[in-house]
């Protein structure tokens, strides 16, 4: 079976675990990883693997893995599908899916490409079981609870304001889908405490949430990298009431992230020229293998 080439663009955690997983997927081989640095002070990990500046210099490429920051996503998502290669990314500014989808969407079916987004855990893997309750139980309300743990977006999200040395954002749940965030920060030379948390609070990812930053003088000493969430759905299934359904995990953010961006790799595979979020995919698609296996073991 011929495997699928997919390469890693971005190296922080996310990409990081990507490399993981890809390192443990059957079907997959690494084509290779894509840094600004380029082969640049080359870490250990990556001696096997070719390390370029631009996906273009890297050959045979089915699918890239963008494990850049949200806001970049679109942009190298653009450039990439135009190459004919598929790309998968987490973008989690929820309420502007929608319109990525769109956007991503016209590229890949003019170049003939796949484009799965918003492909972590929530969004992502949590979207997918927030559709199945919803449909289970049509009427009714859903909450989701997210933490306590780390936000990678959030922490990408506060490295970019001027002034900050270091940061770590956490996500505390106060109760039926409220959240709270916790924004621990290393402040720059020349910058001041206040204005630097101004410009966080007024940030998207932040405004519509309590939020509280926290000067500390190592940002390394508090960094935790697990989450989980507990996501609730309590509703009418046909015309009864009272259904309840419960789920819960508690995972290291950055590798479960980067696990299912190598699955829904898999399943781009599959799928015809658009563009895709989690639900819209068939949940087998996301696994290797013979297909009528998998149904035999899981139906």
């Amino acid at each position: 079976m011929k495997k699928i080439r997919a390469a890693v663009v971005g190296y922080g955690n996310i990409g990081h675990y990507a490399l993981q997983a890809l390192e443990a997927a059957p079907d997959f081989e690494v084509a290779g990883i894509v840094r600004r640095k380029g082969a640049e002070s080359k870490p250990a990990e990556l001696a096997d693997y070719p390390v370029v500046k631009d996906i273009k210099e890297l050959k045979d490429v089915d699918v890239a893995i963008l494990a850049t920051p949200t806001r970049k996503v679109e942009e190298y998502a653009k450039e990439i599908l135009a190459l004919g290669i598929n790309t998968v990314d987490s973008f989690d500014i929820h309420t502007q899916i929608v319109d990525l989808r769109r956007s991503l969407g016209e590229v890949a079916k003019k170049h003939g490409t796949v484009s799965i987004i918003s492909a972590g855990w929530d969004p992502g893997s949590d979207s997918v079981v927030r559709t199945m309750l919803q449909a289970i139980a049509p009427k009714g309300i859903s909450y989701t609870n997210f933490g306590p743990g780390m936000s990678m977006g959030h922490t990408v999200a506060v490295k970019a304001v001027p002034g900050v040395k270091a940061a770590l954002s956490m996500t505390i749940p106060t109760g039926e889908g409220i959240h709270r965030r916790m924004v621990y920060i290393e402040v720059e030379e020349g910058h001041k405490f206040e204005d630097v948390a101004a410009a966080i609070k007024a940030d998207a990812y932040f405004v519509n949430d309590e939020t509280h930053v926290i000067e500390v003088p190592c940002v390394d000493d508090v960094i935790d990298m697990g989450h989980g969430v507990n996501l609730t759905r309590k509703g009418v299934s046909g015309k009864t009431q009272n259904q309840l359904f419960e789920f819960n995990m508690k995972i290291n953010n950055p590798a479960l992230t980067g696990q299912v961006l190598v699955c829904v790799a898999r399943a781009s595979m599959l799928q015809q020229p658009g563009c895709y979020t989690m639900p819209e995919v068939p949940v087998l698609d996301l696994l290797p293998g013979d297909r009528e296996e998998n149904i035999r073991h899981l139906v």
